[in-house]
Parts: C-alpha cells; structure tokens; sequence
C-alpha cells in the first residue's frame, strides 16, 4: 500500500465530498425521459459512498481528496462490481485489483492514460441558450479538456427546425474558436446539422461546408418540422446521401434509437442503414447510440428480427449483406453512459457491435457536456471486461488494450482523416496542454451533469 497526501481541493467544491467521480444517475441527454435509478444502482452508489469514507481514513485524507484521486475512481467502479455481483450480475465487470482502492499508483495505472493514448470523442454537445441550460465555452473547455483525457471533440447537434436552434453553427464556431486562441487549433471538429426533410436544409449544405468547414453531416431520422421523420433511404434521403458525396464530406451521423415518441419510433430504428451503406459504399454512415433505446435491455442478439434498439442494426446489417469493417460505424454516445449503470447489457451491447459492425467500427462517444466531463465515463470503459463466459457463449471479442485504443480514438481518427500522430504533436505543445499541466497539480473536478435529471426537467427542455 503506498500513502499519498493527496491532491489539494478547493473547499468550496464539494467539501464534504459527497460527489462521486463515476456518476450513476438519472441525467438524460435531453433526448429520452430520464430513467430512475435500479435497486442496484442505488446500492452501488451507497457501496461506492462507505468505500470512500473507509479508505480515505485509511490514507489519511479527507473524502474529497480521495474521491479526486484514481484511488477514488478505482474503489467507485469496485463497488459497483460489487452490487452487481450480489445481484447475479457478472456478464460485465470493471477489471481493476482490490489493491488499487488504497495504492495510487496502481489506481493511476488502472484509470489513467495509457502511453500514447488517442481519444477522438465523436459526439460532444455545447449548448448556448438559456433553454438548453447554458453552459459557457469556458466550462465546456474545462469540462473536456482539462478534467477528461480527451485530445479531440467533435461538436454535434440537436434536433430543431431552423428558427429555433438550441446551438447555432455560429455558436459552435464560437466555441472553436475559442480554442484556437488558445492555440488548440486541432482539438475540435464541427458537424454540419441537415434534415434534408426541412425546408432550406439540403439548400444550406455548401455554406456550411465552405464558411465552417464542417467535417460530416449531423441528421436526425425521427424528426420532422410535421412531427414525422424519414429513412435515409426515402427520396429526400437518397438526394441528402448524393449532396453530401457532390461536396466531398462523406461522412453521415446519423442519430438512430432514443425516438422522439410514438411518431417517431419507426424512423429511429436502423432498417435503412444496411441499404445505404449497400447503394453508396463510398460514404460512412456513422450510426449515432448504435440504436440503442433505453426501454429494451440488451441481450444476446434476437436473429428472429423482432426486438428492438440495436438489434435494428444489425439485423439491417445483415440483411442487406454489410460485412463487419465495412462503411457503417457504431457510435456509443449516450449508450454507454447509461449502460454504465448495467454492466452485463453493456457486455451484450459492446459484443453485439463489435462482432456485427467490426472491431474498426465502433466509435467512441460520450454525449457530454450534457454528463458533465466525459472523464467518468473514459475511466468506467478502460477498466471494462466482457465475461469469459460471455465471449465463449457468444462469440463476443475480449476488450484488449488495443481494441479498447481503437475504440477510444484510432477508429474515427480513420474516419475523419486524421493522423493521432500528427495531434498529439500539436496537443502536447499548445496552450490547452500548457494550462492543463499546470491544472494538473492541483485538479478541481466538479462532478456535476449538466441534462435533465427528472421526467418534469426532460420537458421542459424537450425542443420537440
């Protein structure tokens, strides 16, 4: 056991610390009702709580400095193995020694950065109105880039009719540019919104490729300015697809599962994406929470055709002859995060996409800044192991250090055209890495999320 003294905290931060490092809550992303909390997790919270008031005596630290540390990460994520596994549920684990809650330097080497380790987030929100419970640039920057791992961002979108966005192009731009003063110039890349079903959208198209820049294509299936939504395999979708490869961004997001209602059910399931993925093997397809819908618990894959979430995809994916490797792309924004709450539907989840989608399909995604910093859950998934039983069962892939490297960053790296290399040359060097080194010394994580914690909150920022 190696004592430590501990990070010094700011007292008006959490004093008593009350607040654990990895969060299982209810907080939506805005775009699902918020789902309370199992008896389970409760009591891996409450587990989670007496481990941090134990050990920090131990070293002799207050709860606060301990939850700040890894030791604090690594005893969380112990404990809800923990409650769990009093509740049969062992398919998924976090995979860390008992030893790590009391020896930092273990604890860091468990939950810290791998060497040389790339992370891409695909899916990141900055939301500038009051409606959207505003969080400024300076908190989004801190948020992600000095109290995550994080190296690189993707601003995406939310759904909207055009008069009434939550976040403009313009506020995300904003937000960029930000970072580039602080010569972070490589660290975000922006998504262009398109619902080709709305008026003025496909029209806009070349403005956001030639003024912002965009990288790929943000749309969402189940929205309508009528309330309805479409298939990317409709008409309006297959001329939305052919603009997209007129301009030369080949790269669609779309968002697929968490359907806005009854109406919309049927456009966010994944039938489509096997069909366009077929008809335009020059484009990516990068399938927004893989399909996932939190009504549906994860199982093994259902060949029949009839469940729901991202059975869709692969059953879309199969059906139409789309081989793993191909040009479809699993996202786990917002599906991780809330399958950290249950680890063997993520065991089922992760082995599902990896098998069916490919081990360089699958994209990391975190939804934040919605969950706060997104470093909870880049901890939660370093440390996370299928079953053996599972993967003999199942067919599922072991999650390796560098299939978790792939997911992490390398595989989106590739879709985006980005060399994880030639970053890292100028994230090591900038002013973001400058002022993190420095906050590094004496870190100030909050703990907080950001989105909707009760069905009364989700409507009230609801934009449908």
């Amino acid at each position: 056991m190696s004592r430590h003294p501990g990070p010094r905290t700011d007292p008006r931060i959490d004093p008593e610390g009350k607040r654990l490092p990895i969060k299982l809550d209810s907080t939506s992303n805005g775009e699902f009702v918020p789902v309370p909390l199992s008896g389970v997790n409760r009591a891996a919270n409450r587990l989670a709580h007496e481990a941090a008031s134990g050990f920090s005596k131990r070293l002799g630290l207050s709860r606060r400095q301990f939850l700040v540390s890894s030791c604090g990460a690594a005893s969380t994520l112990l404990a809800f193995n923990e409650a769990n596994a009093a509740a049969g549920k062992t398919g998924g684990f976090f995979d860390l020694p008992r030893e790590s809650t009391l020896d930092l330097q273990l604890a860091r080497a468990q939950t810290g950065p791998a060497k040389e380790e790339f992370i891409l987030d695909v899916q990141g929100h900055f939301v500038d109105t009051p409606k959207g419970n505003s969080k400024g640039p300076d908190v989004f920057i801190k948020d992600v880039f000095m109290d995550s791992d994080t190296d690189v961002m993707v601003l995406s979108f939310v759904p909207s009719t055009r008069e009434a966005e939550p976040v403009t192009i313009q506020a995300a731009d904003a937000v960029r540019r930000i970072v580039e003063k602080l010569e972070g110039t490589h660290r975000l890349l922006l998504h262009g919104r398109v619902n080709p079903n709305q008026r003025g959208d496909l029209e806009t198209m070349d403005e956001l490729k030639e003024k912002y820049g965009v990288s790929a294509w943000k749309t969402y299936t189940q929205y309508g300015p009528s309330g309805r939504g479409y298939f990317l395999s409709d008409e309006v979708g297959i001329r939305f697809i052919e603009k997209a490869r007129a301009l030369g961004v080949k790269n669609i997001c779309v968002h697929k599962g968490l359907p806005f209602g009854r109406q919309s059910y049927e456009h966010s399931q994944c039938s489509d994406i096997g069909v366009v993925a077929k008809r335009f093997p020059d484009v990516n397809f990068l399938v927004y929470h893989s399909g996932f819908v939190t009504s549906v618990p994860e199982q093994p894959y259902d060949e029949s055709g009839r469940r729901d979430g991202i059975d869709t995809l692969v059953s879309s994916l199969v059906k139409n002859g789309v081989k793993p490797g191909s040009n479809v792309f699993a996202e786990l924004g917002s599906t991780w995060r809330f399958l950290m709450r249950e680890p063997e539907q993520a065991a089922h989840a992760l082995g599902k996409l990896i098998r069916y989608c490919g081990e360089n399909n699958v994209l990391w995604g975190t939804d934040s800044i919605w969950y706060g910093s997104p470093q909870d859950q880049i901890q939660a998934f370093r440390t996370f192991q299928i079953s053996p039983q599972l993967r003999e069962r199942f067919g599922y892939a072991e999650i390796t250090p560098a299939l978790r490297a792939k997911i992490f960053g390398l595989n989106a790296a590739r879709v985006y055209g980005l060399s994880p290399a030639e970053i890292k040359k100028y994230t090591r060097a900038d002013r973001v890495f400058r002022e993190k080194t420095a906050y590094q010394e004496r870190p100030e994580p909050h703990f907080l999320t950001y989105g909707p914690k009760t069905r009364r909150e989700f409507l009230r920022l609801a934009p449908l």
